[in-house]
């Protein structure tokens, strides 16, 4: 690895449950978040939260709720790069946000916002699917290298 690509690794497994998102939160909070500038730490934030809420909502909606959800975050010093792994069906992500375009002012319609949002605050999003039996969601954000990442 190239020492001025220095990166950070946060690693944190959920089971599938909504109760979950305030200790996805706090990890966030504490962890992530101080490291870096604060609207891409808000935004980011935002991200995350409709990337594990649509995991346990979408993805897992049939599976117990002890199946595992897990979240990583890495950090460089000018982006992230935020990864959330899910073990249910897998999905078009192009056709997605296509299909749900229209959707995101539309606030009597359900699904189809969350990934939305989650394109508009960040600058790429990917996913890809079974990858050991399991999805991934990619989320990129890049940021200013002069903010401060302890």
């Amino acid at each position: 690895m190239n020492n001025n690509n220095t990166k950070q690794k946060f690693h944190l497994q959920v089971k599938t449950k909504l109760e979950a998102l305030q200790e996805v939160l706090q990890w966030y909070e504490e962890l992530i978040s101080p490291r870096l500038p604060e609207q891409t730490g808000r935004q980011c934030e935002v991200a995350l939260v409709e990337a594990f809420t649509n995991a346990v909502r979408h993805a897992h909606q049939d599976l117990p709720s002890n199946t595992p959800i897990d979240l990583e975050v890495e950090l460089y010093p000018n982006c992230l790069e935020m990864r959330v792994w899910d073990q249910g069906k897998p999905f078009d992500l192009q056709a997605q946000l296509q299909a749900n375009q229209d959707n995101v002012t539309s606030l009597d319609k359900e699904g189809g916002r969350g990934l939305q949002f989650i394109k508009k605050l960040t600058d790429d999003l990917q996913y890809l699917s079974n990858l050991d039996y399991r999805n991934c969601l990619i989320i990129k954000k890049r940021y200013s290298q002069t903010s401060n990442i302890a």
